[in-house]
């Protein structure tokens, strides 16, 4: 591999670096939306929630005056009794039936799902990349850009899913929030798709072959790269 190239992929490895830690993050936290319900008036006691790919928190608030951000209950970082509860297909009992109504369980379950896809494109790309800083293994670049490029199309997708799960508990009859906004788990996971689906770009662009330096020259006259 060619100085020039081998620094490019040195910085889109550490561009990558941060695209895993975004997803690694967004993946084991549960902020990725915080829910709330209307709030009649003050010096009372609400409920707001926030969830992720694997759980569920509601949030027992006591408020004593309005939000400033007009979010209703909350916000969610004043203190209050918090109660976690997981998705039914990790749980069973009375509990996890009330879960499943209103946490639309079918798009939470696609979103992780889709999210554990994208964990495993990107340690196949990791494995890939790393193997391409080997000597004469440069090819490697280009499986290692797919999937990291799949990686940030799964990450997207699961964003799309969440976001619709996120409606449905809004619109639906069956649950008390009527109010949400998206949390720094969502934004962790719209960072991911972006660097890690560019990187993944990046790298394809990177592994191409070498371009001819004069018109008249066809790519397979131009000189080979020199191989250290």
């Amino acid at each position: 591999m060619l100085e020039d190239k081998k620094t490019k992929v040195k910085i889109t490895f550490l561009v990558i670096l941060v695209g895993i830690s975004s997803m690694l993050a967004a993946v084991v936290t549960d902020h990725w939306a915080v829910l709330s319900p209307r709030v009649e008036k003050l010096n009372t006691t609400c409920e707001a929630a926030h969830f992720g790919l694997w759980r569920l928190c509601k949030k027992s608030i006591f408020i004593m005056e309005a939000d400033p951000q007009g979010k209703g209950c909350g916000p969610i970082s004043l203190p209050g009794v918090k109660n976690c509860s997981y998705f039914k297909h990790f749980t069973s009992g009375e509990e996890a039936e009330v879960f499943e109504v209103k946490t639309q369980k079918e798009y939470n379950i696609s979103a992780a799902a889709i999210a554990i896809f994208s964990l495993a494109f990107m340690t196949l790309g990791s494995l890939c990349l790393l193997g391409a800083f080997g000597k004469g293994r440069d090819y490697l670049l280009r499986p290692a850009g797919m999937f990291f490029a799949f990686a940030g199309l799964c990450i997207v997708i699961s964003v799309e899913v969440m976001r619709q799960s996120v409606k449905r508990m809004i619109d639906s009859d069956e649950t008390i929030w009527i109010e949400y906004y998206y949390s720094w788990s969502f934004a962790c996971a719209c960072t991911a798709f972006l660097l890690l689906f560019l990187s993944g770009i990046s790298l394809l662009i990177i592994s191409m072959p070498h371009m001819p330096r004069n018109p008249w020259e066809t790519c397979m006259d131009a000189e080979p790269e020199a191989i250290d």
